[in-house]
């Protein structure tokens, strides 16, 4: 099977093979606040690390393929340059995934999913107070990509407060089977982290390659 995007008249085959491909996929689960105030919470799984010095993150909000309408979290950006990531984990996704409607700007998806709406460190947007991680961001860029239906943008903020729930570290460092992050597969699907191995770095000197000068 070959797709060459560019011939498609449809991008929703595009995005579909795209997302069964690349998983899984971390979970941004976003706070932002509107220019008026309004609380708006909604989860991404375009989502990653970008560097670490500044610490900084990325994620992808998409134009709606049903509407059409840029979300809500990044109208709320362009006025009120901060958010905070909350790590999606197994205890949240039903209310993770309530607040992932297509809701209307005025509909607090705190509320909807019956989740506290607590005060954050370092930034005015609130956070899940029920959520065991947070990443507390600043805008730094927001890159268009396309237009219209099946287009986005690349968010980049910098971290300038990480929270971490006391009851999923061990030995200071996060547990993963007590955080219990959930990932997104393709369509409706999720899943947790639950089989794992370990693999070490390969060292070029005993491999009979040079190493990085």
């Amino acid at each position: 099977m070959i797709l060459e995007p560019q011939a498609e008249s449809n991008w929703i085959p595009v995005y579909r093979l795209l997302t069964s491909l690349v998983q899984p996929r971390p979970i941004a689960w976003v706070s932002t606040l509107s220019e008026s105030g309004q609380p708006n919470l909604a989860p991404f799984s375009f989502f990653n690390v970008v560097c670490a010095d500044p610490p900084t993150v990325m994620f992808c909000p998409m134009v709606s393929g049903r509407t059409g309408r840029v979300k809500d979290t990044l109208k709320n950006l362009e006025a009120v340059p901060e958010f905070v990531i909350q790590v999606a984990t197994r205890d949240l996704v039903e209310k993770m995934n309530l607040s992932s409607g297509e809701f209307g700007s005025m509909v607090n998806e705190f509320e909807v999913a019956e989740l506290t709406a607590a005060k954050s460190h370092k930034v005015s947007v609130p956070r899940v107070g029920e959520a065991k991680a947070f990443l507390e961001c600043r805008l730094t860029q927001i890159i268009h990509v396309g237009a219209g239906p099946g287009s986005g943008a690349v968010v980049l903020g910098e971290v300038v407060a990480i929270e971490v729930a006391d009851s999923i570290l061990v030995d200071g460092a996060v547990d993963i089977d007590l955080l219990a992050p959930v990932g997104r597969l393709s369509g409706s699907d999720y899943c947790t982290v639950t089989d794992r191995f370990s693999l070490e770095r390969p060292d070029p000197e005993q491999l009979g390659r040079p190493g990085r000068s």
